[in-house]
């Protein structure tokens, strides 16, 4: 048994690499906390895995999402996006649809993710094939990631009246609008691309 501490936020492509790479090397994910992966030996490349983010749906979708890709043969875990550790909260999710907009302890909070290992049967593993599978699927990650930055935005906008002046907070929530913008940005390309294609092969 091997167990990393590891925390990747939102880089979701960025993880998926990490534990494919863990399964090349012969590593293969046994159980996820909040910051650890624990793996157990395998034979080098025999698994794969996909991320999936599921924090705007419900916690019975995703717990029905979870049944549907288990029942198919595959392995699922939850992950956290995000680091917070207390218990007993209520979380809004203003990108979320329905009753995915309420996230609650014990429920779908810190569960925003879903790691999903298939046996390698070499070929591409993806978990949205079609074109409009994917721009919906980036378009919850591009609404996730903006609605968290304009909400930092106006953070910045509220402390700079209050303080009248560029102060930590002002130039902190900014910063932090900023960086989210950029992932929300890649996240609109994406969707651009695969909406741009399905048209292409509509036609």
């Amino acid at each position: 048994m091997k167990k990393y501490y590891r925390f990747f936020g939102g880089f979701l492509k960025a993880q998926e690499k990490w534990l494919n790479q863990m399964a090349e090397k012969g590593y293969r994910l046994d159980r996820t906390g909040k910051l650890s992966y624990e793996f157990t030996k395998c034979k080098p490349g025999e698994y794969q895995y996909c991320i999936d983010f599921v924090a705007g749906q419900s916690d019975q979708k995703v717990k029905d999402y979870k049944a549907f890709l288990e029942e198919l043969g595959y392995q699922v875990f939850y992950k956290n996006i995000n680091l917070n550790l207390s218990v007993g909260k209520v979380r809004w999710r203003p990108y979320g649809k329905g009753t995915g907009q309420i996230a609650v302890n014990p429920g779908n909070y810190n569960k925003e993710l879903l790691i999903v290992e298939k046996k390698n049967d070499g070929r591409c593993f993806e978990l949205h094939t079609t074109n409009e599978d994917r721009v919906l699927y980036y378009k919850a990650l591009r609404n996730a990631r903006l609605t968290v930055a304009v909400l930092f935005l106006i953070f910045s906008i509220i402390s700079f009246i209050q303080a009248q002046s560029f102060s930590k907070g002002v130039i902190g929530f900014g910063l932090l609008a900023i960086l989210l913008l950029i992932p929300a940005f890649l996240y609109q390309t994406q969707m651009l691309y695969f909406s741009k294609k399905s048209s292409i092969e509509e036609e």
